[in-house]
């Protein structure tokens, strides 16, 4: 099977794997304890026979969950979401606004732990068992295993509140609020308006959520380079290599880390799926307006189709970064063969 057959059936593959999505998500998101309808009217309208019966026709509450599913599916071939119960806009317009502030964190929180997990790697591996490998593994095993949640709120005490060197929550201070966003990515949009210092100011805000989010993929990165690296270090061709006289630096570098990082590929690009999902815990704390901070407002509110939007879109960027990665496998390693 070639290239191409395989990313076609990957592809079909997708799709399936998302009208699973759906139906889970629609199942779980209608099954949940609790009431729209308490959730989103106030008390006076939910003592309002008339009031109730229009909202669920409005929202196609009173018909059954089969009945809801066909129709949301149906609505959703030809692109539309639904409308948002809680913003009464429809939802792919909500997902626009939202998504790029999520795209920016994600990939710079992304760029952060490969630039440091393949620092530490590569360190560790060829200072084995000395004293800075032990350092190393001891920052990567805390990136791992602290809750992201813990690490934002410790990290905005730290550094916001006691040593005031980092600013607090939101996407920009309040001297820029009345920035007009054109593509609502703030990078691309100050940087063409030629506001420089809007620009400096998002990645002022940009800068502590991002190495939250990097703490535990940057540990998960520094051990996987590790590994592999030692496992490649002991191979053949790099002892032949040596023998030839080569610099150790050039080894490591040209020889032995481009085969280290092929297993490493995978973490990349899932851990950057992962993250483009949306960061729930750490942009509610920081109250950065992205993906997971929309997702948690709809939750709680009971938005059914603001849920349902933003499910499918973070298992799309899931599965697409998924079959990126394993594509770019038959890219970059001749050994894989489809």
């Amino acid at each position: 099977m070639g290239l191409f057959q395989y990313t076609v059936r990957r592809i079909l593959f997708l799709i399936m794997v998302l009208i699973g999505v759906t139906i889970a998500a629609f199942i779980i998101s209608n099954t949940v304890p609790g009431d729209p309808l308490v959730a989103n009217l106030g008390q006076t309208a939910m003592s309002d026979p008339e009031i109730v019966e229009r909202y669920e026709r409005r929202w196609g509450l009173d018909r059954s969950l089969p009945e809801q599913y066909l129709i949301y599916m149906s609505n959703l071939l030809q692109g539309d979401m639904g409308t948002s119960i809680r913003s009464q806009r429809p939802v792919i317009d909500d997902l626009k606004q939202y998504f790029p502030a999520t795209f920016e964190l994600a990939t710079l929180a992304t760029l952060l732990s490969i630039i440091f997990g393949l620092i530490f790697g590569i360190i560790s591996a060829v200072k084995r068992n000395k004293l800075i490998d032990h350092f190393v593994r001891a920052i990567s095993v805390t990136g791992i295993s602290m809750p992201a949640f813990w690490l934002a709120l410790m990290s905005l005490y730290l550094f916001y509140f006691l040593l005031d060197i980092a600013p607090g929550s939101g996407r920009l201070s309040a001297d820029f609020s009345g920035f007009s966003l054109q593509t609502g990515f703030l990078i691309i949009d100050s940087i063409s308006a030629g506001r420089f210092d809007i620009l400096k100011n998002a990645l002022y805000h940009m800068i502590l959520p991002a190495l939250v989010l990097a703490g535990a993929t940057m540990g998960i990165i520094t051990r996987t380079v590790r590994s592999s690296l030692l496992d490649v270090m002991s191979q053949d061709y790099l002892r032949t290599a040596r023998a030839k006289g080569l610099n150790e630096t050039v080894v490591i570098m040209k020889h032995a880390l481009l085969n280290a990082l092929i297993p490493t590929l995978t973490i990349f690009g899932l851990s950057y799926g992962n993250l483009l999902g949306g960061t729930v815990l750490v942009e509610s704390i920081f109250d950065y307006p992205g993906l997971g901070w929309y997702a948690y407002i709809s939750a709680t509110t009971l938005d059914f189709p603001a849920i349902m939007g933003a499910t499918i879109l973070i298992a799309l960027v899931y599965s697409v970064m998924n079959l990126l990665v394993d594509v770019t496998y038959g890219i970059i390693d001749p050994r894989v063969r489809y």
